[in-house]
């Protein structure tokens, strides 16, 4: 599916009050990236290095999680940083993943992504409570 077709079929608003909520109740930070063209790498490591680039590993608390999206390759991947993924371990990535490709199967791409932040968002909640 072409990154255009994709984009244009994501409820916007939604994902972004997801997000807004998760992140209400964390000092953690949650980030949804879309790729534009093609992928020719596996989408774990150009998620991480897109983790990198976005420098989401300077989080003072290495609590930071990109949710990365192909479309046009139909991958995707979650990364957690270095201290959130000490907190759930594999298990819990392969939870989120496994249910983002069944909605992603259904087509229900934002019931993929908003439930995808809403997982990360208990578990940093969790872990790395917002203190005000």
């Amino acid at each position: 599916m072409r990154t255009r077709e994709f984009l244009g079929k994501l409820e916007h608003d939604r994902i972004l009050t997801a997000i807004r909520e998760a992140e209400s109740k964390t000092s953690g930070e949650i980030r949804v990236h879309i790729q534009r063209g093609k992928l020719n790498v596996d989408p774990l490591i150009a998620a991480q290095k897109k983790f990198h680039r976005l420098r989401m590993h300077k989080a003072r608390e290495r609590n930071s999680v990109l949710i990365f999206v192909a479309p046009r390759a139909h991958k995707f991947a979650v990364v957690g940083d270095k201290m959130i993924h000490e907190k759930c371990g594999e298990t819990f990535w392969q939870r989120v993943v496994d249910q983002m490709r069944a909605h992603f199967q259904n087509e229900k791409f934002s019931d993929a992504i908003v439930e995808a932040i809403a997982e990360t968002g208990k578990l940093l909640a969790a872990h790395f409570p917002k203190t005000s």
